[in-house]
């Protein structure tokens, strides 16, 4: 069986710690092993990212943007196979792998702008002769820890600017699905990144704390469940370092009564039931206001019901299995929980079985309507295809379970109306909000983030982490040699 291996100084790196299966999710069965980091691992990788770090520092920054172009470029060649990768070890249909690829790229690009981007200011002439400026400087060795719902968009959203940055990037995936970290790790390389920039390593939590707790590691990214994103955000915190961790979601999509209910309906379908809801932005809660509730009930069983699930390599699938078989079994354990709690399971798929693939994975699409806002079903994270329906009379009672979750990464509303789109858009307590999109996750060019519990740390993923991954310095220069003399106050300039 094929071992994925660390890549450390431009090579791989199998180390002698344990090794764990990487299964396929659509049939259960094991795929590869991954190898586990050891101390000695984690002081090599740390060790070959610091040393590689004064001499890509120092390149221009035009230099370092012709080797992200090439990166593009071969990420872009190479697209298929990398989503192949992405839907083996982790299960979502291939034209859904295609789109994060893409998304990834998208990072990429705007990594590649980094001469025209990475700017400090300049005033002239702040006091007499004296001029002010600031310039931007990479922190070192900064380290990304990255989930398996999305293996190749989330490290090229954190990698791609923090190396345009000028910064050296060790990236930690998710041990479920490692391959496609290797890939991308391997295109840097053929892109011709220098040895060291870029660095995979792969462990569970004692290497995820080593990592952090390494007096050269500078930075800190995660993307994660909210109870490690917090952790993790103590813990660098506490050292001193720079970080940022993102944590869980429940992101709610209100229809008005003057919505279309088709198109929500379908925006509500894609955004909750696609990649098995196993993304940080799905959909999990819609919210009827007024007396659209069943009208909207009905039109999302009717699409619920008519989802074709199956293995993410077959072309007719429009929804994988998920991840694991952990996974499976929590999803399903708290939909049966929210029956048992009284609301009503209009369409129950948790426990779906495909011929033919009777070991994956597999949830289908559920919807529960009638659900209590203090219910499990309703606060957890489910990270599945299931839909919860709340129902409300109206906007300014959709807005207050907006406000009063713990979660606030994103939030949609379907409306006719301009004047509920922008009171839904000033009050939605949420990072990121959509009107009439289903999935309000923002274009490169803006920030990633969320508020409340989704997020822990400085600044978002994207534009923000220009801001990040840098450290600005501050000039004050005097050039004015009639200045003379001796004086003791600490006065304006």
């Amino acid at each position: 069986m094929t071992t994925i291996a660390h890549w450390i100084d431009g090579r791989s790196h199998v180390s002698a710690g344990d090794q764990l299966p990487v299964l396929d999710p659509a049939t259960g069965q094991p795929l590869a092993s991954v190898a586990l980091a050891d101390e000695d691992t984690v002081k090599q990788v740390v060790a070959s990212a610091a040393a590689a770090f004064p001499t890509w520092r120092d390149l221009p920054a035009a230099r370092r943007a012709q080797v992200l172009y090439t990166f593009r470029d071969l990420i872009r060649r190479h697209q298929d196979e990398l989503a192949e990768l992405i839907t083996a070890q982790h299960g979502k249909t291939l034209d859904d792998a295609r789109g994060e690829v893409a998304r990834g790229l998208d990072s990429v690009e705007l990594a590649c702008g980094v001469p025209g981007l990475l700017k400090g200011e300049m005033s002239e002439q702040t006091g007499r002769g004296i001029d002010t400026f600031s310039t931007l400087h990479p922190l070192g060795v900064v380290l990304g820890i990255t989930p398996f719902n999305f293996p190749v968009m989330i490290p090229l959203m954190m990698a791609a600017v923090a190396i345009a940055a000028g910064n050296t990037f060790i990236l930690k995936p998710s041990e479920q699905d490692p391959g496609p970290a290797i890939r991308i790790a391997e295109l840097a390389k053929e892109a011709g990144l220098p040895d060291g920039v870029l660095s995979v390593i792969h462990g569970q939590q004692q290497v995820v704390e080593a990592l952090i707790d390494h007096p050269e590691v500078a930075a800190v990214s995660f993307v994660g469940s909210t109870p490690i994103a917090h952790s993790i955000y103590k813990r660098a915190a506490n050292a001193g370092k720079r970080v940022q961790a993102f944590g869980g979601a429940k992101n709610h999509l209100v229809v008005m009564p003057d919505a279309p209910i088709a198109a929500a309906a379908d925006a509500i379908s894609s955004a909750g039931f696609g990649a098995a809801g196993q993304r940080c932005m799905a959909i999990s809660v819609a919210v009827a206001v007024g007396g659209v509730g069943d009208d909207l009930v009905a039109a999302l069983a009717e699409r619920a019901k008519a989802v074709v699930v199956g293995p993410g390599n077959d072309p007719k699938s429009e929804i994988g299995p998920v991840v694991s078989a952990a996974a499976q079994q929590r999803i399903q354990g708290i939909v049966a929980a929210a029956q048992q709690a009284g609301a009503t399971v209009v369409v129950d798929r948790s426990a779906e079985v495909v011929p033919g693939y009777e070991n994956g994975f597999y949830v289908g699409p559920t919807l529960v309507d009638n659900v209590d806002p203090t219910a499990e079903i309703y606060q957890a994270e489910v990270f599945g295809p299931v839909v919860v329906v709340v129902r409300v009379d109206t906007l300014d009672e959709a807005l207050k379970l907006i406000h009063d979750h713990e979660y606030g990464n994103g939030a949609s509303i379907f409306t006719a109306s301009g004047g509920a789109a922008r009171k839904f858009q000033r009050e939605a307590s949420a990072g990121m909000v959509g009107v009439n999109v289903p999935i309000p996750v923002p274009v490169a060019p803006y920030s990633v983030a969320g508020w409340k519990n989704s997020v822990f740390g400085d600044t978002g993923l994207n534009n923000a982490a220009w801001r990040f991954y840098t450290q600005p310095k501050y000039v004050t220069a005097r050039w004015d040699e009639t200045v003379t003399g001796v004086d003791f106050g600490f006065r304006p300039n």
